[in-house]
């Protein structure tokens, strides 16, 4: 999910696309995971947790925690496929359900059950019979509408995937490049689940037809193209339709000053996809007990519950509360698209390589 922990640029990402490699944590020690006293967590750019709920931890296991940045979730993922003989650190997280394949099937992890993962809504648990990742934490990749524009020009925003297609929205949608992009690849999938294997293209050619822009990432689609973000004011984009996330709404209230009554954006609900991001205990973790006390963490209810005005996403756990931002401004979405991870990891990489074709050709 750029970068969600202080502005509203970074906030609605879900898995950014950003860029170079960062450090930064509790130590100020070694950056590295060799010493036992520091576990180190790598991670995509979208990290974020509150200094008070760290050092929760820090006092309670006895562990200094670093964080590794490593661009977005893809580019992570890839760097710690490259290096897991020899990993950056103890615990990788950002992994989400487009791309877990590619780290299970890569050896990325190893196997650990953490404490607590009873209290995981089962509709998350996958890896049941070797816990290689632990559920984190869930959104809704959907598409956004600028509520001004509409009001603006009389015209009923779209509500689904059906819609975006009819001519009244006719060059006003812009997404990212579902072979670079988390939430591009999202959307790629959401119509995939939703039209079939093979009406999916059929689909994607509509769309390209009636004027869909492609960019590389979320920064540039949502705060360069979208005329409804605080961005894309500045930047004085045009697209009133944008692939974003469920919780974007809530992050456009929280991070306004003054803050507006109502969020000034909004969810078409019809074109959601549920995303839901895993950590797991890296292959040869220098620290691996470390390690294991950071999964459990991750899945603590005090951990749960920072995350959504952190990172703009849903706890994963039984009885972890969200703030009532979310629940006024961002509801998750009632019946969002789904894909099993195995038929992802069958197709993915075809489907990514058709839609290039078909869309950026």
């Amino acid at each position: 999910m750029s970068n969600k922990k202080k502005r509203l640029t970074a906030v609605v990402v879900g898995l950014g696309m950003a860029g170079t490699l960062a450090a930064c944590g509790s130590s100020d020690g070694d950056q590295g995971s060799g010493d036992s006293k520091t576990v180190t967590l790598v991670s995509h750019d979208s990290w974020a947790a509150s200094k008070d709920v760290i050092a929760a931890f820090e006092k309670q296991s006895g562990y200094k925690v670093n964080v590794l940045k490593d661009g977005d979730a893809g580019q992570a993922v890839n760097k710690a496929v490259l290096t897991k003989d020899n990993p950056q650190g103890d615990v990788f997280f950002g992994v989400d359900n487009t791309l877990l394949s590619r780290a299970l099937d890569n050896g990325l992890f190893q196997p650990y059950e953490a404490k607590g993962s009873d209290l995981i809504l089962p509709e998350y648990r996958v890896d049941q019979d070797q816990h290689r990742v632990t559920p984190v934490d869930t959104g809704d990749i959907c598409v956004n509408y600028d509520k001004k524009y509409f009001a603006d020009h009389e015209l009923d925003p779209p509500r689904s995937f059906d819609d975006l297609v009819k001519p009244q929205y006719k060059n006003l949608l812009v997404t990212e490049n579902a072979s670079a992009s988390s939430p591009g690849l999202g959307f790629l999938l959401g119509t995939a689940a939703k039209y079939g294997d093979e009406g999916w293209q059929a689909y994607w050619k509509k769309l390209k037809a009636n004027g869909v822009k492609v960019v590389d990432g979320w920064e540039q689609a949502y705060n360069e193209e979208f005329s409804g973000s605080a961005g894309g004011k500045k930047a004085k984009g045009d697209r009133p339709l944008v692939v974003s996330y469920a919780s974007s709404p809530p992050a456009e209230v929280v991070f306004a000053d003054p803050k507006p009554g109502t969020a000034p954006t909004g969810v078409a609900e019809g074109t959601c996809f549920r995303q839901v991001e895993y950590a797991g205990l890296l292959s040869n973790a220098k620290n691996a007990k470390g390690g294991k006390a950071f999964l459990d963490f991750l899945i603590s209810k005090r951990f749960q519950e920072d995350m959504p005005l952190n990172m703009f996403v849903y706890p994963v756990t039984e009885g972890a509360q969200v703030p009532p931002e979310f629940g006024k401004y961002g509801p998750q979405a009632k019946d969002p698209e789904t894909m099993d991870p195995a038929k992802i990891a069958d197709n993915r990489d075809q489907w990514v390589k058709s839609w290039t074709s078909l869309v950026l050709k």
